[in-house]
Parts: structure tokens; sequence; C-alpha cells
């Protein structure tokens, strides 16, 4: 009886011990939890791992004031342009650009896309889409069809502005392209292979301020948004939009070894096309030309084999025959130090300052001639 007893006390006293070991490890279990609980809930509202927006609102807000642009040349445009290109001797296009298309004699066609501006119908594309072309077809994402004019191109941005006639459209505004990142996600809207209307890609921007020497011509504006959002023929002149559906650029070109898209798009940044689709709406073509100098930068070791009194600008070698320079009396030797009032110190300076010159324009140009300054007015003239 007494072994009994005994037994049952150390099994009471046990179970006690079982019980209070249970507990306690259910008790650290349960803080262990809920510190796990705590960490996997921080982990879950931190940035890193917020769901990522979409692009619903930016697409329904751009996407209706993207067009779709069929740009066709007249026989008789055509027949006027074999006949300049065969007495100019201008072997590329005529066996170039057209050899490739298989179009020797035919009005060149094109399609592409284009962005509504105004409710009243200006819209902007790209040169390449349409500046070859006197008959220009729109259509609207809506369904309606309209017979466009064009207002004006500027070769050298590869920028061109047409209007349709109607009212109430719906348009995109610029946006400020100054306040662009790289990184920032965007979208491109057009309709890329002229037949995949109102296609709607995203990517982010890859870099900013991209010259190619894509652009046709001796003076040409470059300063590309460069994105990895898909674009493709039919792209060119549509929208590059942010992720509020801001206009910040013109789709333009695509880096590719196939003639499709590989990896890399190009537009033109919004504040650029601004400014030349306000000129082109108010005067019409815009004509560039180049200053008409030649020459090199000025440093220290060839202002004293020159024996300059100033070590920067740009030492003229010679001026170019018909140009502005020319007949405004510039002669070699001189040194270029001021044009505009802007000081000159290399040849990137006057590239700056002359990016927006037209043909007729005046510059003042500040030049040191046989140790003294002088300022001299020359009229940019076209090249010849």
């Amino acid at each position: 009886m007494r072994k009994l007893i005994t037994y049952v006390f150390a099994g009471m006293i046990g179970g006690m011990f079982a019980f209070g070991l249970t507990n306690h490890f259910t008790k650290d279990q349960t803080i262990l939890s809920q510190e796990n609980h705590a960490v996997l809930t921080a982990a879950n509202t931190s940035p890193s791992f917020v769901a990522p927006f979409d692009f619903v609102a930016a697409a329904k807000l751009a996407t209706p004031a993207v067009v779709h642009i069929e740009a066709e040349e007249s026989e008789t445009l055509a027949q006027q342009r074999m006949q300049n290109n065969q007495g100019n001797g201008n072997f590329f296009d005529f066996f170039g650009q057209d050899f490739m298309r298989q179009n020797f004699f035919g009005p060149k066609k094109g399609t592409g896309s284009g962005v509504i501006i105004s409710e009243d119908g200006f819209i902007v594309s790209n040169n390449h889409v349409v500046g070859f072309a006197d008959e220009i077809k729109v259509l609207l994402p809506d369904g309606r069809e309209f017979k466009a004019t064009k207002i004006g191109t500027d070769p050298s941005t590869d920028l061109a502005v047409i209007k349709i006639e109607a009212e109430n459209l719906p348009i995109l505004e610029f946006a400020d392209s100054e306040n662009v990142d790289v990184g920032e996600w965007v979208l491109a809207i057009g309709n890329p292979f002229s037949y995949l209307s109102s296609t709607v890609t995203a990517g982010i921007v890859s870099a900013l301020g991209r010259d190619l020497d894509i652009i046709e011509g001796k003076k040409t504006i470059e300063e590309f948004i460069q994105t990895d959002a898909a674009v493709n023929p039919g792209n060119s002149g549509g929208a590059l939009v942010d992720a509020e559906g801001n206009l910040i650029g013109i789709n333009t070109a695509i880096a590719t070894p196939t003639g499709v898209y590989a990896g890399y798009s190009f537009a033109i940044p919004s504040n650029l096309t601004k400014r030349i689709v306000e000129d082109i709406i108010a005067n019409g073509n815009i004509e560039r030309a180049n200053l008409g100098i030649q020459g090199y930068d000025v440093d220290e070791e060839l202002a004293e084999q020159e024996d300059l009194i100033v070590d920067y600008g740009i030492y003229v070698a010679q001026t170019v025959p018909g140009s502005g320079a020319q007949f405004s009396g510039i002669l070699p030797g001189d040194v270029v130090v001021g044009l505009n009032g802007k000081k000159i110190e290399s040849f990137e300076d006057i590239k700056k300052e002359m990016r927006f010159t037209k043909v007729g324009e005046v510059m003042k140009m500040e030049i040191v001639r046989e140790g003294k300054k002088q300022t001299i007015n020359v009229k940019i003239r076209k090249d010849i």
C-alpha cells in the first residue's frame, strides 16, 4: 500500500512537471509565433513588397489621342522627285531608299502614328512618316477617317505637324521632359506594323539625352529619351507617356539589327517637341543652316602658336563658300569668342547656341581679329 501511494505521488509530481514544461514551451512558442508574425507583417508592408501599380488609367487617357497615319506620294510628286534625283545625281535616294523598298518609279507610301495636341485637329508626328507625302489620311481610334493637311516639317529634329478638320478631339498635354528620370515607368502607344492599332507597351527610361546621329542632314538636333518599351515600325510618331498619361516624348526610332524591336527605343523629348511644333504652326516648314565656319578649338598651345590674346574660342581656319560667315566678312585667322551674347569656348558651344537657328536669322558674332575684339552681324544663309 505504501508503494502504491509512492507511485501515485510520483506520477502526480511528474504530471505537474510535464504540464509545467508544456505550458512553458507553449508560451514560448506563442511568443515566437507572434514575433514571426510581426516580422512577416513588417516585411509585407515595406515599400519593396508593395504591389506594382497598373497603367490602366494612363492608357485610357492617352490611347484616344494617338492616331494611325497613312501617307502617300502622288504620281506628280513622285515624278518630280525622280527628276530632281536624276538631275542632282542623288544615288542614295534613288538606288538606296527606293531600291530597298522595291519602289523604283512609283510613289512612296508609308504608315505611322501621330499624337493629337489640339481639340481642333493639330497632330504631331515624325518627318519621316509624312515629310515625303502630299496625300495623308488619319484614322482615329474611334473609327473616323480624315484627310490631313501638312502644316510643316523640321527635318533636323524629324518632327512634323499635320491637321485634320475636326472639333472636340481628345488631346494629350505636353509634360515637362526635364522632370523625366532614368528608371521611371513609361508607356509607348502607337500602331505597329500598320495593323496593330492602339497598341500599348510598357518599359522604363533607360537613358536621357542620347545623340545617335541617325537623323539625316548636315544640321540635326538629337537628345533622345531611351526606353525599353517595345516599339516597332508603325510606332513612329506615337506617344511616349509617363505613368499618369502625360506626354513626355514622340517615339521615333529603334536600335535593331533586324528591322524590328531588339530592346531599345528612342523618343524626342516633349520640351523639344513643343518648341518645334509651336514654330511649325506659326511659320510652316523649318529650314536650318550652318554658320559656315571651319576651324579648331583654341587652347594654350594654339594661342601661343598663333600669338592670340585669348586662350579660348574657335580659331577660324576657313569659311564655307556662300555661307553667312563668308558674306558677313568673317576671315581665316579670326577667333570666335561670343555668339548672341554667349561666351564661346568650343564648337559644342556654337552647336548649342545654333540648335534652333533658322535661315534668315541674324546672329551677333563677337570675334578677335589682330588682337582686337569686334562684333559682326552674320545673316544665316541656306547651305549651298
